[in-house]
């Protein structure tokens, strides 16, 4: 890859497999969905979603 211009790096990011991980994200999920501009945001994430090439 370093022929082809790219360099390797490491970064840190949460780990999914943990309880922690999963509370939390499902408290996030669950404030979103309460949330009074949750159409609004959602109308928003399909208007700019593209459909990934395969």
């Amino acid at each position: 890859m370093r022929e082809r211009g790219f360099r390797q790096i490491q970064m840190w990011v949460p780990d999914t497999r943990t309880e922690e991980f999963r509370r939390e994200a499902r408290r996030q999920a669950l404030a979103v969905a309460a949330s009074d501009h949750a159409s609004d945001d959602q109308d928003f994430i399909e208007q700019i979603a593209e459909d990934w090439p395969e």
